[in-house]
């Protein structure tokens, strides 16, 4: 099979998976209480970057627009985890937990005991994160233990909902451009002996959403984004270890593999909420009907996507051991699509159908993702 039709359905929670990053780099300062499983280098300091979208199999591809990142790829990749996307991959980083654990199970899921979905990049008003998601982020656990934490990011994402739940806890650095977010990490990164500084890159994945990952716009960006990051490692003091990874692949999917369930509206009867996204769906079914649902489904797409009840997923480890409260966020059908297809709704989620790049499946182009160390 190709890489982009290779299945990993299966995520070692504790091995190299996102959520081995933040419990490895405490491990790798000196933090007793945690394991190294990912074999990082020693250092006082550490500076984690995660690029939003940059796939390992997408660097592989395209490493000569990319010459310094390409330049560390000698270690195996990460699994991102399930959904292969960005606000599950947020909080699995910083928390250290599976996502049957911290609850953020997709880009949009049911909110347990209502019919209305959940946007977790643009959060519910009426929900409170700190309930939704109620466990410390290794951020604040880090920090706890004597090793001063903090994140940079975009100013608009101080104190949101998502920002909450995954990078709760520790000082929060806004930055307004590119050139500032440089300064804003050197200076978190020295200002103590020791620290750990998290840093985020969103464009690349914006990039690939619109133009998609084989465009070269894309390549455009990823060039300039290596470049920063070159910029960056040289702005770094002795002794500072720079950690870079992502949050998922991507994929392009041509419009002919597009199935808009708007069109079969038997394929909803029995499906009270329709969530997840297009790579990724969650199906909520009226009590009992989920079989007939997800055989209803596996009839329609056959080998192109795999469908799975929610037990089904459970048993098969998609997001890890589940907590009870976050067991009714999954759907009661999932919907993993598999080579160019993709499940979409013109009703409920019309801006994807003007999307190129997608993410959020089980596949190895939208789970693996690089962990490039320069230390």
């Amino acid at each position: 099979m190709t890489a982009t039709g290779e299945v990993l359905p299966v995520v070692d929670y504790d091995g190299r998976a996102l959520t081995s990053v933040l419990p490895s780099v405490a491990a790798a300062m000196g933090v007793p209480s945690w394991t190294d499983a990912l074999g990082l280098p020693t250092a006082e300091r550490y500076v984690v970057v995660l690029v939003d979208g940059l796939g390992y199999d997408l660097l592989v591809e395209n490493a000569d627009a990319a010459p310094y990142l390409a330049g560390l790829l000698d270690r195996e990749p990460l699994l991102s985890g399930l959904p292969s996307t960005t606000a599950t991959s947020l909080t699995s980083l910083g928390t250290g937990l599976p996502p049957g654990r911290h609850g953020v199970v997709g880009y949009t899921s049911r909110i347990p005991g209502t019919d209305r979905v959940m946007n977790s990049l643009r959060w519910d008003p009426t929900v409170d994160p700190a309930e939704w998601q109620p466990y410390p982020t290794m951020f604040e656990r880090i920090d706890a233990a004597g090793i001063p934490t903090s994140t940079v990011n975009k100013a608009e994402f101080e104190g949101s909902g998502l920002t909450v739940c995954s990078q709760g806890g520790v000082p929060f650095h806004p930055f307004a451009s590119v050139y500032e977010r440089l300064d804003v990490v050197v200076e978190a990164s020295e200002a103590t002996p020791g620290s750990l500084v998290y840093t985020y890159e969103s464009t690349l994945d914006h990039t690939g959403h619109e133009k998609g990952c084989t465009s070269p716009e894309w390549r455009d960006r990823l060039r300039g984004i290596d470049q920063d990051l070159a910029d960056l490692r040289d702005a770094l003091s002795p002794g500072t270890a720079l950690l870079v990874t992502a949050d998922h692949g991507m994929l392009d999917l041509p419009r002919a593999g597009r199935f808009d369930v708007e069109a079969e509206p038997a394929m909803l009867t029995d499906v009270i909420v329709f969530a997840g996204e297009a790579r990724f769906r969650h199906l909520y079914t009226r009590s009992g009907a989920e079989h007939a649902v997800a055989e209803r489904w596996r009839e329609r797409v056959g080998d192109r996507a795999l469908v799975l009840t929610r037990d089904e997923a459970e048993a098969a480890g998609w997001f890890g051991s589940i907590d009870d409260t976050v067991r009714p966020r999954i759907g009661d059908v999932l919907v993993a699509s598999l080579g160019d297809f993709g499940v979409f709704s013109s009703r409920h989620f019309a801006i994807e159908l003007q999307m190129a790049g997608f993410h959020g499946s089980v596949t190895a182009a939208e789970m693996r993702v690089p962990l490039l160390v320069d230390g």
